[in-house]
């Protein structure tokens, strides 16, 4: 399969249009970039690896927000779908599947291990930061893979809220507070 083809393909089934253009959606987006806001205003105020850190939160937090309304994961999904039908796998796709959230979630433990290691004298403040982006990133990673059985949990609804919401919105939410929590210190020593 050409690149051309792989585009045409993923053209049938998915535009990079307004994904969710609910009142939830658009929420989520703006808790993206308000999020990534205020990691930009914890970041101007470090050093170092703190300073990589939120560095590496703001950029995530501000793509993500972008992500959310354009569902680029969708593209991605669609993709796989295109390649397994090409390529003639597509009724073995969930070890394709499985094998894809195991290398993400993987690199996603690597990544915070990394990230705790390199912070360790700085864990104890940034330790709910570093959780809401483990949350975060494993939640967009399955989501990404497209499994029906996940797609029918975070489509779940438990008093109006839809699982997904509760997990995309508290992983962001993880975030927010540990980047309050520093924005609050900040203030004070001014």
């Amino acid at each position: 399969m050409t690149l051309a083809e792989l585009a045409a393909c993923i053209n049938t089934s998915w535009l990079p249009e307004i994904g969710d253009p609910t009142v939830m959606g658009w929420f989520t987006v703006v808790a993206y970039v308000l999020t990534g806001g205020m990691s930009l205003l914890v970041m101007t105020n470090q050093r170092g690896r703190m300073r990589v850190f939120w560095s590496v939160l703001c950029v995530l937090l501000f793509a993500l927000s972008i992500n959310k309304q354009l569902d680029l994961q969708s593209a991605l999904t669609a993709a796989g779908r295109c390649l397994a039908l090409a390529q003639g796998w597509y009724e073995d796709r969930a070890a394709v599947q499985l094998i894809f959230i195991v290398f993400v979630a993987t690199a996603g433990l690597v990544l915070s291990m990394v990230f705790a290691v390199t912070m360790r004298h700085n864990l104890a403040q940034n330790w709910l930061a570093l959780i809401g982006l483990g949350f975060l990133c494993s939640f967009i990673a399955v989501r990404a893979a497209g499994f029906h059985h996940f797609d029918r949990f975070i489509g779940y609804e438990i008093a109006n809220v839809r699982m997904n919401w509760a997990m995309e919105l508290g992983g962001i939410a993880m975030i927010a507070g540990n980047a309050l929590l520093f924005l609050r210190q900040q203030s004070k020593v001014r």
